[in-house]
């Protein structure tokens, strides 16, 4: 039976001291409620902490109620699950459950972070309140498919932005986004470094102005193949092929 994976946020003050062996640990109120409500573990049982810090810690259950849960730290595991790459994902946002699908499984497929875009075809309206709930609740999703896929750093899900503002914050990088009738493929594209950018419109895609936009901030088109895809195919698809081309998908036999 695999044993579950919980994450724990540390406070501010905790953030640069790795846990320890022997460290007892009351789980956040989330964490507990999850262990103890939904899983219903009980003392005794094994399960792996992690906290963003790039590491597993395996523990062991020593009280557990439907609250609060306490665990011991057995171990501190360096976890390797990360991808060399930093890839940096602009996500213009969707409608309904899609750009949920699109954060879970570009965690899974090894995304570091990822910045949700306002674009002039964007459907959805969000401000104020109702703007920090919907991004707390897509890094509960981040940190959800954390859980499940093996990782131990959690990718940041930042403040949904305007495209015109993504695009002047944004670092040195391979800027990439995708045109099915672009002149080169992205398999032909060349690595200098570890950190690239993707861009991905929303549904109905990016307009003309914001082409050019991505093109005068060193976006280069890259075309996945002939057909048009939709907009959360098209981001998993573009990093899967990325994280096969340059990445730890290559040589990896399914």
């Amino acid at each position: 039976m695999r044993v579950p994976r919980i994450y724990h946020p540390l406070h501010e003050n905790e953030e640069s001291q790795p846990l320890q062996v022997g460290q007892v640990l009351d789980l956040c109120d989330e964490a507990a409620n999850h262990v103890g409500r939904v899983l219903r573990m009980s003392e005794g049982q094994a399960l792996v902490v992690f906290t963003g810090d790039g590491n597993n810690y395996p523990a062991t259950i020593t009280q557990a109620g439907k609250k609060n849960v306490r665990v011991t730290i057995t171990a501190v595991e360096a976890n390797a699950s990360e991808s060399p790459l930093a890839i940096h994902l602009g996500q213009g946002i969707s409608r309904g459950d899609r750009m949920d699908f699109v954060l879970q499984k570009s965690v899974e497929l090894g995304v570091h972070a990822i910045t949700p875009l306002f674009t002039e075809r964007c459907g959805v309206k969000l401000s104020g309140e109702r703007l920090l709930k919907k991004q707390q609740q897509w890094q509960k999703i981040v940190i959800s498919a954390c859980e499940q896929s093996g990782r131990s750093y959690v990718p940041q899900v930042h403040q949904p932005v305007s495209l015109a503002q993504w695009l002047q914050d944004l670092p040195p990088a391979l800027r990439l986004t995708l045109d099915p009738e672009a002149p080169k493929a992205l398999r032909d594209q060349q690595l200098s470094n570890a950190h690239i950018q993707l861009l991905i419109g929303p549904e109905g895609g990016l307009t003309d102005a914001e082409i050019a936009q991505a093109a005068t901030a060193d976006f280069q088109p890259v075309r996945l193949g002939p057909r048009v895809l939709r907009t959360e195919t098209a981001a998993l698809t573009a990093l899967s092929v990325v994280q096969y081309q340059f990445g730890d998908l290559a040589g990896v036999s399914v």
